[in-house]
């Protein structure tokens, strides 16, 4: 079974996380341009790799958390102090990006979009 919790920002990824200390079940992150009022990210290569990602969590039969995080608008995203591209834990560089928290493995922009690419990261 699948808990899939949805944050926005970087105080809220922190909070997520520290809720989830301690998890016995794999946690996952997926950070994506923050959504827009019509519901749909900023960003056109999240608003292409989320299907792919949600059509494989569907299909998992394994325990995982997978936390969405929405990185903010494409101004605060482009920023280079940005929190997300500045922590230490995280170093991200593009949106989307899929990892698991605590290990190296991650996925970036179009590799988001290859199902088997996402469905080999949740089986690890």
């Amino acid at each position: 079974m699948v808990d899939e919790k949805h944050v926005e920002g970087y105080d809220g990824y922190k909070s997520a996380m520290e809720s989830l200390k301690g998890s016995k079940t794999p946690v996952y992150l997926l950070f994506c341009g923050s959504k827009t009022p019509d519901g749909q990210s900023w960003c056109p290569d999240c608003v292409q790799a989320e299907p792919v990602i949600e059509e494989c969590v569907k299909s998992e039969a394994g325990e995982f958390t997978l936390v969405h995080v929405g990185v903010g608008n494409r101004a605060t995203w482009k920023d280079l102090s940005n929190p997300f591209r500045t922590d230490p834990a995280l170093k991200l560089k593009c949106v989307p990006t899929l990892m698991r928290s605590g290990k190296p493995q991650r996925l970036e922009e179009s590799q988001c979009w290859d199902s088997k690419l996402v469905d080999m990261m949740f089986e690890d």
